[in-house]
């Protein structure tokens, strides 16, 4: 008789650890989709800035179409990207070279350099770029956390049961960062 509660016991125990690990699964699932709509939210606030930033370089460097179109066609991509992060983060990267373009061109026109809406602009871009991202890492990091569980012993069992397969990372280059940030000049 109590081999038979031991046996028990031991079944109900296996039982509740799965039980536990799957819910795991599912809250950490859970934590990417939210940070996945945080790295969303700050895609969408540079999708935003962009066309005003366009706008402004149109202003002084209208002869240099091919970069402004360059930057309007990787934007409309970006934006219409669907899919998994690594697929967003192709159209990302072509997105980020257009704007690394676009933002060299401050060198060249010194007025422009000097524009405080395309100054403003830059600033901006380069808050969201920080905040882009800072979330970037924080889904990486819950990436990187999931596939682990997923790819490791007795979890890698619950996973397969569960059909939680493992997530992509998100990889982009920022934007600003070999552009410099603004310069302002005191006068």
């Amino acid at each position: 008789m109590v081999v038979i509660w031991v046996l028990l016991a031991v079944v109900v125990v296996v039982f509740l650890a799965a039980l536990l690990s799957f819910n795991r699964f599912v809250r950490q699932r859970q934590l990417i989709d939210n940070s996945w709509s945080n790295i969303d939210t700050e895609l969408k606030r540079r999708y935003d800035l962009i066309p005003n930033l366009v706008a402004t370089v149109k202003g002084y460097a209208a002869h240099e179409s091919e970069t402004l179109e360059a930057v309007i066609r990787a934007r409309s991509a970006a934006v219409d990207a669907t899919g998994n992060a690594a697929q967003q983060a192709v159209q990302e990267n072509v997105l980020v070279g257009a704007l690394k373009q676009l933002l060299a061109l401050r060198e060249a026109y010194p007025d422009l350099k000097a524009n405080t809406q395309f100054l403003d602009l830059q600033k901006q871009l380069t808050v969201t770029e920080d905040r882009i991202q800072a979330a970037r890492r924080f889904y990486n990091s819950n990436v990187r956390d999931y596939n682990t569980r997923v790819e490791t012993f007795p979890s890698m069992l619950i996973a397969s049961i569960g059909k939680f397969d493992k997530r992509d990372y998100f990889e982009v280059e920022p934007a600003i960062r070999d552009a410099g940030a603004p310069e302002v000049e005191l006068t």
